[in-house]
């Protein structure tokens, strides 16, 4: 492939390209030196960027059934947000015929945006057993990497919490081969939704199966009030104290985590995802991203499957944090590119992805340079975050496989999927 430019680990690098050899790059350099043999395919990608693709570290597929849904609930708090709306409209009502199309739409959405791998949580009691092998069905299917993973916790009973726990381990156990394009992971939702024995159950399981955990965080001041009042510590500290918080925690929101704790969690090695958008959406606040990257913790971005323009999420990660802190200077458009990037993969497990290196698995992306102002070495992490878009994402490429060519979606059936799911969403919305 070559390319008008190419982004490396060291910034913009002009007239460059790469070479793919089955699912893996094997070359990367100026244009006129990528070798080449009898029979290869060559592509050109003049007029565009080359980019690693970008890694969604955090997202809900059946999220979008609740994009324009109307509920009668009143939304006050965090608390009210689950449990008046959250859990009785969307979540308990998604069965996995639901959660197998979500995911189809979701993919459309991701390859349209540049994204090329991503770890979804399915929050749906009433889809398993057997949830996540339709979600992976679908998803192979559509060619992207992913970690998916069921949501476990004891809100609807101890027979309910132990299937969920029962449905990340028959699926890490099936899926987590070597060279797989789908895996799994362990997850659980709370410590409010979860007793000690429990989340002590998940992480031993998560152990032995020598596979990450995820969890919910501190999304809002709900759950570290909870804690303090029941357990009479804070959230990270609990979580430590049980021996569960180490370098194969995957942590998502963490908003309202103190100092303290973030040193914790980086003693531990923990790793974070933010959702910057989503965060706004249920008044949970400001994540402390800028103090995670000063610890050197790994930090991934994602759209939690609240706006799925991945640009606009990046947006907003590039803006909040100016804002919080009253600093223009924080949180520069480099910075949150590496963390949709090559920190964001390495935070979810791939770390031979997120990048263009020799080696490195051949997932990229090519965005389209039709700018009314130059991009150059100086702007180029500006210019994409803040003025490109889903729409000049040229071609997506996953694991040496085109899963986008010229602005046209290949694996997915988009008016499709789309058609399907206006259905349904609207006879779910009326509870049929």
């Amino acid at each position: 492939m070559k390319g008008s430019c190419l982004l490396t680990e060291e910034g913009l690098q002009k007239d460059w390209g790469l070479r793919v050899e089955g699912n893996r790059i094997s070359y990367v350099g100026p244009n006129d030196t990528i070798p080449a043999a009898d029979g290869d395919t060559v592509v050109d990608a003049t007029g565009c960027l080359i980019s690693p693709g970008f890694v969604n570290g955090h997202n809900h597929m059946y999220g979008v059934l609740s994009h324009g849904i109307t509920a009668e609930a009143l939304v006050t708090e965090f608390s009210s947000f689950l449990e008046d709306y959250w859990w009785p409209y969307v979540e308990n009502r998604v069965d996995q015929d639901l959660a197998r199309l979500t995911a189809e739409w979701s993919c459309v959405e991701m390859i349209d945006s540049g994204i090329t791998s991503f770890t979804d949580i399915l929050e749906a009691p009433n889809s398993i057993p057997g949830a996540l092998n339709a979600e992976a069905e679908e998803i192979e299917k559509a060619g992207l990497r992913a970690f998916l993973t069921f949501e476990a916790c004891q809100r609807m009973g101890e027979e309910i919490g132990q299937l969920g726990l029962k449905e990340n381990a028959d699926f890490v156990r099936t899926h987590n081969k070597p060279d797989a394009l789908v895996k799994g992971m362990m997850s659980v939702h709370t410590l409010f939704t979860g007793s000690e024995a429990y989340m002590r159950q998940a992480k031993s399981m998560a152990d032995e199966l020598g596979c990450d955990i995820h969890m919910h965080l501190s999304e809002s001041v709900y759950e570290p009030d909870w804690v303090r009042e029941h357990l009479h510590t804070t959230p990270v500290e609990f979580y430590d104290s049980i021996g569960f918080m180490d370098k194969n925690v995957f942590a998502s929101q963490c908003v309202k985590v103190s100092d303290h704790e973030l040193d914790i969690m980086a003693k531990r090695g923990a790793r974070v995802i933010t959702m910057p958008l989503s965060n706004c959406e249920v008044g949970g606040g400001f994540a402390p991203v800028t103090e995670m990257l000063e610890r050197n913790m790994k930090v991934s971005i994602g759209t939690d499957g609240y706006i799925n323009n991945y640009f606009e999420v990046m947006r907003g990660a590039f803006l909040m944090h100016k804002a919080k802190r009253e600093d223009p200077q924080a949180m520069p458009a480099k910075t949150v590119y590496k963390m949709a990037t090559s920190m964001g993969a390495e935070a979810m497990g791939l770390p031979d992805a997120g990048k263009l290196e020799a080696g490195c698995l051949a997932d990229l992306i090519t965005i389209d340079l039709d700018t009314p102002t130059p991009i150059n070495e100086h702007n180029v992490y500006d210019q994409l975050i803040l003025f490109r878009n889903p729409a000049n994402v040229n071609d997506v490429m996953v694991n040496g496989t085109f899963l986008k060519r010229n602005k046209k979606l290949l694996t997915v059936d988009a008016e499709r999927i789309k058609k399907e799911l206006r259905e349904k969403a609207a006879r779910f919305w009326t509870g049929k």
